[in-house]
């Protein structure tokens, strides 16, 4: 979903086609983001200044089922494996996953939840992730594009993996609002991202410690890490103070 391994994805992004790749992750057209029918703005820099329109992202996989290389990528392997191993809980009795794509994750995270939530922009999309993980009874998808959409209810998990990085800073607040009021006491966040260099509207640097500063009146740092490739912060929703009223 990054401009990184394979190289396909590099020739992706300096084409500018790689904002093709939030339509995997669950971003939708919020307030705020991009609505023209032509290519996203670019600031100075080169960077997409607006929150990246998932209209634009759907003809990824009109072409091929797992442009990314979800199921088979080693990177995406290793990840996966670093992610799992990062939460701080055996089990969750309630999961959300936001931007599940074609539900590689989902499937080896559903047997730490007791229910888990799985959500995307692209109907074939979910359809491909309830294919596979049609054995996982305790899954659900739904078709929803954050932030502007989300799901009832409230989790113990949730999982934000590069996905932050197609928001705007706007749209960013806007997710983090979404964590905020979805969390149940002492729920899991993890936030999951790539460091290298893209045209998105955030770095995986900024996507991350933007969604640190702006949660932390609800949750704390509880741990992280990084590699060469991404950054992996597990985070802890905390009750807020209560000040007495004079």
């Amino acid at each position: 979903m990054r401009d990184r391994k394979p190289a396909s994805r590099r020739t992706l992004l300096q084409s500018g086609g790689a904002v093709v790749t939030s339509a995997m992750l669950g971003i939708g057209r919020a307030a705020g983001a991009e609505t023209s029918p032509g290519s996203p703005a670019e600031t100075p820099t080169g960077r997409r200044s607006k929150t990246l329109d998932t209209e634009y992202f759907k003809g990824m996989y009109a072409t091929e089922s797992d442009p990314w290389r979800f199921a088979s990528s080693p990177y995406e392997r290793a990840k996966y494996a670093a992610t799992l191993a990062a939460l701080p809980r055996a089990r969750y009795a309630s999961g959300l996953e936001v931007g599940c794509s074609i539900g590689v994750f989902t499937h080896e995270l559903c047997p730490r939840c007791d229910a888990l939530v799985g959500l995307d922009v692209v109907p074939s999309v979910l359809d491909a992730a309830r294919a596979r993980c049609a054995d996982c009874p305790n899954v659900s998808f739904q078709l929803a594009a954050v932030p502007g959409a989300w799901p009832e209810g409230r989790f113990d998990l949730i999982l934000i993996s590069e996905v932050a990085y197609y928001l705007d800073r706007a749209d960013l607040a806007r997710l983090v609002a979404r964590v905020r009021g979805a969390v149940l006491p002492e729920a899991d966040i993890v936030l999951v991202h790539w460091l290298g260099v893209t045209h998105y509207p955030l770095s995986g640097d900024e996507a991350a410690e933007g969604f640190i500063a702006g949660a932390h009146d609800f949750a704390r740092v509880l741990k992280q890490s990084r590699t060469a490739e991404y950054r992996l912060d597990v985070l802890r929703s905390i009750e807020p103070d209560v000040k007495s009223v004079p």
